[in-house]
C-alpha cells in the first residue's frame, strides 16, 4: 500500500494569496515551538494570523500538512547552500564540501529552535514520515550531484545511496546534538569524523 504524500490543497497564485499563504506558516512555526506539535492545532494558527479558519483550510486540509510544507521550506534552505558549494567545483575537495555544507546545517539549527521542531512534528505519523522522506530524498540527489565529480569510481545508485544515507545520518545527529544535557559542539565533531570516515570507507571500497 502506497503511503499517501501530504502536500498543500493548493498553493498560491497571486501576491496576495502568497502573503496569507506564508503568513499562515510563519504562525504555524512560532506556534509550533511555543505548544509543541501535540497542542498545535489548526484553529490556534488561523486565530494567530487573524484570518478565518476557512482561508486555512483552503491552502491545508490539516496539520500534518502545515508541519510537512513547513519541512519543505527547511530544505530549501539547504538545498541552496548545496547549489552554492556546487558552484565551487571543481576547486573544492569533497572533505572541504562536507565541511562547510555541515557548518552551514549547524548554524540553521543552532539559531532556529523551530527545525527541530518541526522534524519532530514529521516524524508524527506514517503520512508525514513518507512525505518528510521524500523531501529528505530531494536533499540527498542534490549532494549525490556535487559528490559526482568528486567520487569518479563511484556507480550513480551507489552514489545516491551514500548521498541519503549521509544527509539522514545528518539530520538525526543534529536532533541529538541539541537535546537537552548534550554539548552541541562535541556532537557536531564526532558527525563530522562520522561523516568523514563513512565517505572514506565508502570510496576505497567501489
Amino acid at each position: 500500500m502506497t503511503t499517501e504524500i501530504l502536500e498543500p490543497r493548493r498553493r498560491p497564485s497571486q501576491e496576495r494569496s502568497h502573503v496569507k499563504f506564508d503568513h499562515l506558516l510563519r504562525v504555524s512555526r512560532e506556534l509550533l515551538i511555543e505548544v509543541g506539535f501535540e497542542s498545535f492545532t489548526c484553529e490556534e494558527v488561523a486565530h494567530r494570523a487573524s484570518l478565518p479558519i476557512g482561508t486555512l483550510y483552503q491552502f491545508f486540509a490539516n496539520k500534518y500538512v502545515i508541519v510537512c510544507e513547513l519541512d519543505r521550506v527547511d530544505a530549501v534552505a539547504v538545498r541552496e547552500e548545496i547549489h552554492a558549494l556546487a558552484e565551487q567545483l571543481p576547486t573544492l575537495d569533497w572533505l572541504k564540501l562536507l565541511n562547510q555544507l555541515l557548518e552551514h546545517l549547524v548554524t540553521l539549527w543552532r539559531t532556529d529552535p523551530s527545525r527541530r521542531a518541526v522534524w519532530h512534528a514529521v516524524q508524527s505519523t506514517p503520512a508525514t514520515r513518507a512525505t518528510a522522506a521524500v523531501t529528505e530524498r530531494e536533499v540527498a540527489a542534490d549532494v549525490a550531484r556535487v559528490l559526482a565529480p568528486l567520487t569518479p569510481g563511484t556507480p550513480r545508485d551507489r552514489r545516491r545511496i551514500i548521498a541519503e544515507v549521509l544527509v539522514h545520518v545528518t539530520y538525526s545527529m543534529l536532533n541529538f546534538s541539541i537535546r537537552d544535557g548534550q554539548s552541541h559542539d562535541e556532537a557536531v565533531i564526532e558527525l563530522k569524523r562520522l561523516l568523514a570516515s563513512y565517505l572514506v570507507a565508502a570510496e576505497s571500497t567501489t
